[in-house]
């Protein structure tokens, strides 16, 4: 039997729920690992034979109690993000905290200081209108640049070339669908050159696409070959 990468992951992962399944059948309790994977595992599960996004979602919070838990697991976990196969084909599913909420001071909490903080002081920002015409549930995360997001969002691409949105590293956005979200959206540092990753990439970041920066990378790959010999 020949097996992908993808199916021996699948099986890892039931192994390690399966391992969270005795331990609750006798009574311990999980750590964070384990509890994961089991939560993982009835995802996938359910993804397969059918369940729809939402309730997926749903069920997944209340797959291991809290009180099996060992202490600190909850917090370490805020959330679960998984791929899963459904009918239709594969969906991003995520579990907002999947065991609960963390407590204000516990293992992993976030003690902030007074006072606010500029995220990306003195960057361009423009406002975009995304609508999601898609029928699932999109999720964006903070640096993910917004021009390669999915082709279901519907907004000004052009405009959004360069850019991010403008919430906290880390944390992603959701765009339900049919809804339209208004969203602030911050030019992305470093250099802001990009490779050719899709369709919708290549070339200068900032909303050009200059003859002299194209040349430019041909004249390397030329150079490069001349070096070679």
């Amino acid at each position: 039997m020949h097996l992908t990468p993808r199916e021996q992951e699948r099986l890892t992962l039931f192994s390690a729920a399966e391992l969270a399944r005795r331990r609750l059948a006798r009574g311990a309790l999980l750590g964070a690992t384990e509890a994961i994977a089991l939560v993982c595992d009835e995802i996938l599960e359910m993804a397969w034979d059918g369940t729809p996004l939402e309730t997926v979602v749903e069920r997944a919070g209340d797959v291991v109690p809290r009180d099996r838990l060992l202490p600190g697991v909850a917090e370490a976990v805020p959330s679960i993000q998984i791929e899963a196969l459904f009918p239709h084909g594969s969906s991003l599913v995520h579990v907002p905290e999947p065991f609960g909420p963390a407590g204000a001071t516990g293992p992993g909490a976030v003690l902030v200081a007074g006072g606010e903080t500029e995220l990306a002081p003195g960057r361009p920002r423009i406002t975009l209108d995304i609508t999601n015409r898609g029928p699932r549930e999109i999720w964006v995360s903070s640096h993910f640049p917004l021009e390669e997001t999915n082709t279901a969002l519907d907004f000004d691409r052009e405009a959004a070339r360069g850019h991010r949105l403008d919430i906290p590293a880390g944390t992603s956005l959701r765009f339900a669908p049919g809804r339209t979200l208004t969203v602030t959206a911050v030019a992305r540092g470093g250099e802001r050159t990009e490779d050719q990753a899709g369709e919708q990439a290549g070339g200068h970041a900032g909303g050009r696409r200059t003859e002299e920066h194209a040349g430019g990378r041909t004249q390397g790959r030329e150079e490069g070959r001349g070096g070679d010999r």
